[in-house]
């Protein structure tokens, strides 16, 4: 039996070369946040640039917050995107109108059903499962009880909130997620990408896939 590999993606990079760094450790995905309100927001220039850097079969993922249609469809133009983050309140039909895969956004609350989320949302990629903060879309820093994650979700999981070096390993062991997500883990400040986290992140996957 081949062991699975959990795949990591690197959100909230704005920098080509930070870009090229989480690449070259070995992540499989870069987020680019065009949420304005937050320290992570990337310009159309700087976006491009972090799409335009990643070598083959490294995925850039845009992650949108209500974002009206028409201002989405105008960054697709512009940034060489493959994949779709939505992380607000966008009801399926709007994130299936995009022509693109895309991945739905849950902030895991007191009575979140992700069962019925996996239902409303068949035709997403997966489910991103974050930490509920009020007044943040993510980015939070903080994790959530992954006992609440059903183990019989019929969509697959990408886990988030909270992750960093030191506890990504056992959230790999306990939730055995098809994905982590990490953004604010592993940062030198809000906003600022640390290589050497990025380096520390990657590797305690890995190390954990290896058993």
């Amino acid at each position: 039996m081949i062991p699975h590999r959990t795949r990591i993606k690197i959100c909230g990079l704005k920098d080509a070369e930070m870009a090229r760094h989480a690449s070259r450790c070995g992540t499989d995905a870069v987020g680019i946040n065009f949420h304005k309100p937050s320290p992570r927001y990337a310009e159309l220039e700087q976006a491009a640039a972090v799409a335009q850097a990643l070598p083959p079969y490294v995925m850039a993922v845009g992650l949108f917050v209500n974002l009206p249609a028409e201002e989405i469809r105008a960054i697709m133009a512009r940034v060489p995107l493959q994949m779709l983050q939505f992380q607000g309140d966008e009801p399926p039909d709007f994130c299936e109108s995009f022509a693109m895969p895309y991945v739905r956004a849950v902030r895991m609350e007191e009575g979140t059903d992700l069962l019925e989320y996996g239902r409303r949302f068949s035709r997403a990629r997966a489910l991103l499962l974050d930490a509920h903060v009020p007044g943040l879309a993510g980015g939070t820093g903080r994790t959530f009880d992954w006992k609440a994650i059903p183990r019989d979700l019929p969509i697959p999981v990408i886990l988030s909130g909270g992750l960093t070096p030191e506890n990504v390993g056992r959230a790999v062991r306990e939730v055995k997620p098809w994905a982590v997500d990490v953004s604010s883990g592993v940062e030198a400040e809000r906003g600022v990408k640390d290589p050497r986290k990025i380096e520390e992140f990657i590797r305690s996957v890995r190390r954990e896939d290896a058993g």
